[in-house]
């Protein structure tokens, strides 16, 4: 009895909470990014802002803007990504982007990029907690970007 009151019964609350949330029509996901990129061996502190606007409950497009001040030895790093989403089930988001990587320092330059992405949202409350990696390929290279989206839908 103790194993269902403690792991079972809120995981059903939450997970029930992200059916209802997910079918109240909200259409605008704003949030906020925090998590790290990982790029030729190099492991940074990311974060940043997202958000989706909804057409619907499969099908979706918006904007990622992503910040690693210490990337590139120290030069820091800016990632836009304009992104269409799928949501193949409720809270889980399937993306494809694409998208400029802005590179500082001394020789500042863009390089394009491309994303794929995948998420999935925990309610809590009206609030989405979102687990989420994310693959940019750069170049020929990759970069994994994975953190937590904390998201306020309206």
């Amino acid at each position: 009895m103790k194993l269902f009151s403690r792991f079972v019964f809120p995981l059903f609350l939450v997970l029930f909470s992200a059916n209802v949330l997910s079918a109240s029509g909200n259409k605008h996901f704003p949030g906020i990014f925090l998590g790290a990129t990982d790029f030729k061996d190099e492991t940074n502190f990311t974060f940043g802002f997202e958000y989706e606007y909804r057409f619907d409950k499969e099908w979706g497009a918006g904007v990622v803007f992503e910040r690693s001040n210490n990337a590139h030895d120290g030069d820091g790093v800016a990632v836009w990504v304009a992104s269409a989403y799928y949501h193949p089930v409720p809270d889980v988001r399937l993306g494809v982007g694409l998208g400029q990587e802005r590179i500082g320092g001394a020789h500042p330059h863009n390089e394009d990029l491309y994303r794929m992405s995948a998420s999935y949202d925990f309610h809590v409350g009206s609030v989405g907690i979102a687990p989420t990696i994310a693959v940019d390929f750069i170049d020929g290279d990759e970069a994994i970007v994975f953190g937590i989206a904390i998201i306020k839908p309206f």
